[in-house]
């Protein structure tokens, strides 16, 4: 009895060591991968597209090796080939997507490019149309099901990891702020969610993730709404963060320069009565895009933590603790990215429903890729459109 209670505290003490080893390794790492992120934003965006695709692969990598491991599919015939080979495909058709969208007047300038950009979905379908003939070519005997198990762990992931990735590139392009923000702000969640839990956690909230406590939940969200109301305001002042990425044809680089819009323009709000009695201020002077900051924070707090949840019940499932072993104390790429994946398709939702507009440069792009008889039509058009409301200078109408 005496050598037993004499092993609990070297026990409890070894525990408290490995803990305290394992934060330790976690808080440098994270460190770490926060400066590489802003370094990376420094870059530019074709840095940030490389990181996201590099991401993206890794990630495509984790599932899919799991479900080799999983269903002992080592041998089926021509499998992990056709997985990449899907990869590859549906990456040509949303990159294809992008460059024509984006990249029109650099499309117009090479033939090669004119014909991918013309025929692009038919090109796509085609080259998948040949993954699907191969992988039915494949099937064998005694292994039917297990080869369409296979299949369909393959589509699943790319609808989660590569169409989820190529919102954050269709993000990127709005402005690097809608890139910044939402994932700054998922981060912000995590870190403050993992101390209030650590420090004052008490009540369990959620059987899939045990560590995780409402103490946790509830401060991580009054800090990331709090972090994502201050870093918009930092970020709404510079022009680079604010301004869409655009494509100099002239220079064949990427701009971010324009007259920073609306929503990135200082404003004066007046306050409700029950705040003036409260804060004796009438007006205050905001950022529209710090009260968007104020939903995308809300999100990435109340709902962005499902995506780790989904993982959570994911490898619980198949009985793993991490999706990998690429980051010490961090598990795999996709652990990390679990809930940036919902955080991207909810801004790139968020911009469509309540943000965008009409993007002239992207119009100007797409009339230059017109016919010439086309363009003329459009400027004759839009001319008498202009003088029937009288919008056209005295000089225009006497010109013509």
């Amino acid at each position: 009895t005496l050598a037993s209670t004499d092993k609990v505290p070297v026990s409890l003490h070894i525990s408290i060591l490995h803990r305290w080893k394992n934060y330790w390794i976690r808080g440098v790492l994270s460190l770490a991968m926060i400066s590489g992120f802003f370094l990376i934003i420094y870059m530019g965006p074709i840095a940030l597209i490389l990181v996201v695709m590099t991401v993206q692969i890794k990630c495509f990598q984790e599932i899919i090796t799991i479900g080799y491991r999983v269903y002992h599919s080592y041998e089926l015939p021509w499998f992990r080939t056709l997985s990449w080979y899907f990869l590859i495909c549906v990456n040509y058709f949303f990159y294809g997507e992008t460059l024509a969208d984006y990249f029109g007047a650099l499309v117009q300038r090479e033939e090669p490019l004119q014909f991918l950009a013309r025929y692009h979905r038919f090109i796509s379908f085609a080259l998948y149309l040949a993954g699907f003939c191969m992988f039915v070519l494949s099937l064998v005997k005694k292994h039917y099901r297990l080869q369409f198990y296979m299949f369909a762990w393959t589509h699943v992931t790319l609808l989660i990891v590569v169409t989820q990735s190529h919102l954050v590139i269709q993000n990127l392009f709005e402005g690097m702020i809608w890139f910044i923000v939402p994932i700054s702000i998922v981060i912000c969640n995590d870190i403050m969610a993992y101390l209030f839990g650590f420090f004052f956690g008490r009540t369990p909230l959620i059987k899939l993730s045990p560590k995780k406590t409402w103490e946790g939940f509830i401060g991580g969200f009054f800090s990331t709404v709090v972090f994502g109301f201050i870093l918009a305001y930092l970020l709404s002042q510079f022009q680079y963060c604010v301004c869409p990425v655009g494509f100099n044809s002239e220079t064949n680089k990427f701009t971010v320069e324009c007259e920073p819009p609306d929503i990135f323009v200082m404003q004066e709000y007046t306050l409700p009565a029950v705040l003036q009695n409260t804060l004796k201020w009438k007006t205050v002077n905001l950022y529209p895009f710090q009260i968007h900051s104020i939903f995308l924070s809300s999100f990435a707090s109340l709902i962005g933590p499902f995506g780790g949840f989904f993982a959570s019940g994911f490898k619980r499932a198949f009985k793993i603790k991490d999706f990998a072993d690429t980051i010490p104390g961090h598990g795999g790429i996709m652990d990390r990215f679990d809930c940036q994946y919902l955080m991207a398709t909810f801004t790139h939702v968020y911009i469509a429903s309540f943000i965008r507009g009409p993007n002239p440069s992207k119009v100007l792009q797409q009339l230059l890729m017109l016919q010439p008889e086309q363009q003329l039509s459009i400027f004759h058009t839009l001319h008498s459109h202009l003088r029937e409301r009288d919008m056209l200078p005295p000089a225009a109408n006497q010109a013509e």
